[in-house]
């Protein structure tokens, strides 16, 4: 058995531990032995269908309580699971068919694991030929025991953001997941009496999937768990949950906190207790700053440490983790002068007033290996701008494509991230965006989240709802729009007095304005499944 398995059936057999799901209508706990024996049946139903070892299944369900033994058992056949992008009330069917059809065929899926509330797509798969168990049939399975696993299996095929059309999916092994878990556990010091996570992150993303479902599973840590919507539905409920489960342990994307505070902000004294928290990660999408000291600021009355509030950096092809804070370091800014960081390349310190914040990121978890190179691939000092490069035993060999194989590191072990960062001379990772993102202006290099930032600090802009858009790309002057959503598209008046105000915040923040900006209702701008803006997918926002 490779490691992840042999530790999974562990702490099935001895961990008094277990996933709490149903929250907060009809709470249900079951502790990883009785989840293991849920599995064992489903693994049973999954052999009847013909899944064995180093075959691909796909996972289409929303509930946290069916997804569990269902990832279990995938994984006692020896077998890799794909969650498949979900369809949400504003999904066009045919099309998500027709994309589902695309990412089925590429990763080989022998067959999709149906469950609530999905089964409305039964007869779309059908129609296709992609053969369907239910989560109802696969519990009505006779129990098996595991096949043996190799650490080099394939456990988890996680599709990137925004796969669709034109599908790849990171290939993460078992060795992967294990490497990973414990570099995560070392570094935040977790301890499976005492620590309690809380979630309602996507299991369909890798922070839900890997940090709040696989590794809790694997080593047998008490969490609660509840779905995307739910969260939604009541912000608050989050910080009602980790109340009342005193919970430790949370994460989220920037835009959540946003919500977070706001809501903590409008609660009554007393409404909750967070006293308990002493992690909850920022990570997923770009941290600005500003919100995690509005959310400790919130958050004081309800006892919340601030220390507590941790931007962390990670990705799919890390397995998870890149870098994490130490414990009780909190939000730690790294104030340095825009002009050279963006005509330099240079993150050099600065106390001027107009110093851009930069939050840090924490150290590289254990097992991992950076460095930051240059356009010509020159190794780069400490404060150097560049692209990060990873290397270590939690870094996938490769991706999944329509076209077949594609390999992640190159002859040396290096990942190239993508991301454009530095580290500090104390080893702080600091990402200033995507290479893809940068727009330069003038010899300068402009940050979309630097613009976005701006944006989003005008007033009737929704949180998180604001997106700069890179504009004449290649050429010797690129340009920029910025498209925003708010509240108030009906109101002529606040639609052009947000316009306004948003071109004079970035002007304000970054010195250059936009060549134009759009003002939209909500739901307009375009998001990955995770919640990430999709800037590449943004255009067609300005019209024609």
């Amino acid at each position: 058995m490779s490691r992840f398995t042999d530790e999974m059936y562990e702490t099935a057999a001895r961990s008094p531990h277990a996933l709490v799901t149903g929250e907060p209508d009809a709470p249900r706990r079951q502790t990883w032995g009785q989840i293991h024996e849920q599995a064992r049946r489903m693994a049973g139903a999954l052999a009847a269908a013909g899944i064995g070892h180093g075959d691909a299944v796909g996972i289409l369900a929303g509930n946290p309580v069916d997804i569990a033994p269902a990832c279990q058992a995938v994984w006692m056949r020896g077998a890799s699971v794909t969650m498949l992008h979900q369809p949400t009330p504003r999904t066009d069917l045919a099309l998500w068919a027709r994309d589902t059809e695309v990412v089925i065929g590429m990763i080989g899926a022998r067959t999709v694991v149906l469950g609530a509330p999905f089964e409305i797509a039964a007869p779309l798969l059908a129609e296709r030929g992609i053969p369907v168990v239910t989560i109802a049939e696969m519990d009505a399975g006779t129990p098996v025991d595991p096949l043996p696993t190799d650490e080099q299996d394939i456990a988890l095929q996680q599709l990137t953001s925004g796969s669709t059309g034109s599908p790849k999916a990171v290939q993460i092994t078992h060795e992967n997941f294990y490497v990973n878990a414990y570099a995560m556990i070392e570094r935040i010091k977790f301890s499976l009496d005492d620590d309690v996570m809380v979630s309602w992150l996507p299991l369909f993303h890798d922070m839900g999937m890997v940090g709040f479902l696989s590794v809790p599973m694997q080593v047998g840590a008490e969490v609660v768990s509840v779905t995307p919507l739910d969260f939604l539905r009541s912000p608050l409920l989050w910080a009602e949950l980790m109340s009342k489960y005193r919970g430790t342990v949370t994460a989220a994307p920037n835009f959540a906190y946003s919500l977070l505070a706001r809501k903590l902000a409008q609660a009554p004294d007393g409404a909750v207790d967070l006293s308990s928290v002493r992690w909850m990660w920022n990570g997923a999408e770009p941290v600005d700053p500003d919100t995690m000291e509005a959310l400790a600021a919130a958050g004081a009355r309800f006892g919340l440490d601030p220390a507590a509030l941790a931007p962390v950096y990670g990705m799919a092809e890390t397995t998870l983790a890149v870098s994490v804070p130490d414990p009780g370091r909190g939000q730690i800014l790294d104030l340095v002068d825009p002009d050279l960081l963006e005509a330099g390349g240079m993150a050099v310190p600065s106390s001027r007033s107009n110093a851009r914040r930069l939050p840090t990121l924490g150290h590289l978890v254990p097992g991992l290996e950076g460095r930051v190179v240059g356009q010509d691939g020159e190794l780069l000092p400490p404060r150097g701008v560049g692209i990060i490069q990873l290397r270590g035993k939690a870094v996938t060999h490769g991706y999944l494509t329509v076209d077949g194989p594609v390999p992640a590191q190159d002859s040396q072990g290096w990942f190239d991230t993508g991301d454009v960062g530095y580290f500090t001379e104390d080893g702080l990772v600091v990402v200033c965006g995507r290479v893809k993102d940068v727009i330069i202006m003038g010899g300068r290099n402009v940050y979309p989240t630097d613009i976005e930032r701006a944006a989003c600090s005008v007033d009737g802009v929704r949180p998180g709802n604001a997106v700069a858009i890179r504009l004449d790309a290649g050429d010797k002057r690129e340009s920029f729009a910025v498209a925003v959503e708010t509240n108030r598209i009906d109101d002529p008046e606040e639609v052009r007095r947000i316009e306004h105000d948003v071109v004079h915040a970035v002007v304000a923040e970054v010195g250059v304005r936009p060549r134009t900006v759009a003002v939209l209702g909500p739901g307009s701008i375009p998001k990955t499944s995770s919640g990430k803006l999709r800037r590449g997918s943004s255009v067609h926002l300005l019209g024609g």
